[in-house]
């Protein structure tokens, strides 16, 4: 099997694990912690493949996805305690899966004969709508709009994916070093407290009229 695969994979089921997470955190019920889960392990792909006209949509053409998603959300919900003392090793795999969703949904862009810069776009929707979508049904704020470098690494990455595609890498050697520069950049972020400024208006600026 490619290893992009088997990290799309994983990818998914550590997406539903961390839906499943924030849910309990919040005391929804059962339903509602397996709803959150399996829309934060598919919403990105889902809007992706809708917009890119890529219909049925990837997780309904195999039941592979499905039962990953079931099976992140049980073994969350049986295994709470062991997995929240796992958060660690969960957020170096939720960093692995928005790297290879960019990549992923940057190729199915691409295969479409669609844009380069909208097949950026497409592979940074691949990778956090989910969570976006998870974060606001919980009532956060969604990770992406912190001052966290998150979504920064993934246009990052899509743009070295680019330029050694265009250069004449071979597929799997831009694919991992694609994966590898958005991995790297968020654990660097995370070690080192880099973040971008935050956009801020004063009081005096939010409270003037114009004359």
């Amino acid at each position: 099997m490619d290893p992009i695969i088997i990290f799309d994979y994983i990818g998914t089921m550590v997406f539903a694990i961390s839906g499943t997470l924030t849910a309990a955190q919040k005391r929804l019920d059962l339903f509602g912690a397996m709803f959150i889960g399996f829309v934060t392990a598919i919403g990105g792909g889902t809007v992706r493949d809708i917009m890119l006209g890529n219909l049925p949509v990837t997780w309904i053409k195999t039941y592979e996805y499905f039962l990953l998603i079931l099976l992140g959300i049980v073994l969350t919900v049986v295994f709470k305690k062991i997995v929240i003392k796992l958060k660690n090793t969960l957020f170096l795999f939720d960093t692995i899966g928005i790297g290879v969703f960019t990549v992923l949904g940057m190729e199915k862009t691409l295969e479409l004969g669609i844009s380069q810069p909208i097949a950026v776009v497409m592979g940074l929707i691949s990778a956090v709508v989910g969570g976006i979508i998870r974060d606001t049904l919980c009532n956060e704020v969604p990770l992406i709009f912190h001052r966290e470098i998150y979504a920064t690494a993934c246009i990052a990455g899509a743009i070295v994916y680019l330029a050694l595609r265009n250069i004449g890498f071979p597929p799997l050697a831009y694919t991992w070093i694609t994966v590898g520069t958005i991995i790297t950049i968020r654990l660097i972020a995370v070690r080192y407290k880099l973040a971008i400024p935050l956009l801020t208006i004063s009081d005096d600026q939010s409270s003037s009229n114009p004359k």
